[in-house]
């Protein structure tokens, strides 16, 4: 080929309503293929495009022959590699960006619909009044039931000022609610924070984009002028999909000493081979200085807890692997997704490219992310009675051609009862309300502060067993005192920072 590819690197997973990205954006040089073409194959390839165009029932385009042949070829590797078409790709921009075009809402799937987490604030969503738990169960007088998360968004995105029609079950409603909505741009705040009870700060990342450090250094200093005396910092990551790499280096290196090692990679390119540090030129994306420079300086010593879940994904294990390397924080929570891969974007025309998984990553110590995650120091379950649709989520482990953690074998997954076990999860779930992160109802936010004043924390044990799931009197968690006794101070020891 003799154009050079424009092109940037990421560590990914989704979109902006599941589990989504962890970008790093870098230039490379146009890189020739390291051995031969193979003829014979490409002959094949090229028989078999002729025959579709000279024996298929009725004809094809050859523009969709051939994208739907790179399409198959990249998504054949691994979960995370993908062709983007020019949909795709400007999706995928805007998302870094912290903006992107659709009503404003965080959904999932619950019982084949889609169900409302939170609307986004000033949003068309939030100004038609849809709430959280609302279910979505009609796009345009359409059913939804039938479609992926990702086709139902795709739906209820579109051009601004475009409209569309949902109809919602709601809880206590005896109707059905149909409300027209118009598109508009949305602005994601990714960054949230507040002052939890006098001494104890709460600072919630739900995405990491572009302009999520500035926000962050932001929120700390408005926390700090509201209390300058903050006896420990709640850093909650769940649920948080990933975003830019950058944006994961600048909120470690906040808490973490200056120039540390904060992740490294590893892949076959030599650009994969690297490590990157809390220096400003590795987390700073605009030319204004560094946004971390008017942190006050007790940032770097607050007791820090750092709340994670099944849906803590990429960005947001590099950020809790880095403080638990070096002991600046306690992880509470449960066992992180599991994304330790890295996906670079080889733009191959104006407006297409290709996401191609180029290497693994590392936290500061060596581990390896994939396919395990990050397991928490204390584990801790959404609710007193369990962990709520958490634990039916799937995970990287479960993803067809994942990538294998390349630092130690991976546990062979228990099959037995495991549908048993699934109906369990799925009964205790349904009887749980929608979780507002920050309320006064966070159970796990509410041990994460007990951690803080040196207070017992209920976590729930590996080898617990498990209460029947219509059992009406469960019994309440067990305190575990004697494990709650991790120093929340950073520590003098420093992880090895070679290169992976």
């Amino acid at each position: 080929m003799g154009s050079k590819f424009k092109n940037f690197s990421l560590i990914s997973l989704g979109m902006v309503a599941g589990v989504a990205a962890s970008v790093q954006f870098s230039a490379m040089a146009e890189k020739n293929t390291s051995g031969p073409l193979p003829i014979e194959e490409l002959r094949q390839l090229a028989d078999v495009f002729g025959l579709i165009k000279s024996d298929y029932v009725e004809p094809v385009e050859d523009n969709k022959l051939l994208t739907e042949a790179i399409t198959g070829m990249v998504a054949s590797l691994d979960p995370h590699s993908a062709y983007l078409d020019k949909k795709a790709f400007k999706e995928l921009r805007e998302g870094t960006q912290g903006k992107f075009v659709g009503l404003g809402i965080e959904v999932g799937m619950e019982d084949g619909y889609v169900k409302i987490i939170s609307p986004i604030e000033d949003s068309p969503a939030y100004r038609a009044g849809l709430k959280p738990g609302d279910l979505i169960t009609r796009l345009d007088s359409v059913p939804i039931k039938g479609l992926s998360l990702d086709e139902a968004v795709k739906k209820m995105r579109g051009d601004p000022g475009s409209k569309i029609t949902l109809t919602i079950a709601r809880k206590n409603e005896d109707k059905p609610i149909v409300v027209t909505i118009t598109r508009e741009l949305i602005k994601q705040q990714s960054v949230k924070g507040k002052m939890i009870e006098p001494g104890y700060a709460w600072l919630r990342i739900s995405q990491f984009q572009e302009p999520t450090v500035e926000d962050m250094a932001k929120k700390i200093q408005a926390l700090y002028a509201q209390d300058p005396a903050i006896k420990g910092l709640v850093l909650d990551l769940r649920n948080d999909p990933g975003g830019v790499l950058p944006g994961a280096i600048g909120v470690s290196a906040a808490f973490l000493p200056k120039d540390v090692a904060i992740v490294s990679t590893n892949g076959q390119l030599a650009d994969s081979k690297a490590t990157f540090y809390a220096k400003r030129e590795f987390y700073g994306t605009r030319a204004i200085g560094d946004p971390l420079a008017k942190l006050p300086e007790a940032i770097k010593n607050v007791p820090m807890v750092v709340l994670i879940n099944t849906g803590s994904a990429s960005a947001s294990e590099i950020v809790a692997g880095a403080l638990q390397d070096y002991k600046r924080a306690t992880i509470i929570g449960t066992q992180s997704f599991g994304k330790g891969s890295v996906q670079t974007i080889r733009q191959i025309s104006a407006d297409t490219a290709v996401k191609l998984t180029t290497a693994r990553y590392y936290t500061p110590n060596g581990r390896s992310i994939q396919a395990k995650g990050i397991v928490p120091d204390l584990n801790v379950e959404e609710t007193a009675d369990g962990d709520g649709f958490n634990g039916l989520r799937t995970r990287e482990s479960d993803l067809q051609k994942h990538l294998s953690n390349d630092k130690e074998a991976e546990q062979a997954k228990l099959k037995v009862d495991e549908l048993e076990e699934e109906q369990r999860l799925f009964a205790l779930a349904k009887k749980s309300k929608p979780l507002e992160y920050g309320s006064k109802d966070d159970f796990q936010l509410a041990q994460a502060l007990n951690h803080l004043k040196g207070l017992p924390v209920k976590v729930t044990k590996p080898d617990e067993v498990k209460e029947s799931a219509d059992k009406d009197d469960k019994s309440e968690p067990k305190s575990d005192t004697k494990s709650d006794t991790k120093s929340d101070t950073k520590s003098d020891t420093k992880p090895d920072e070679k290169k992976k």
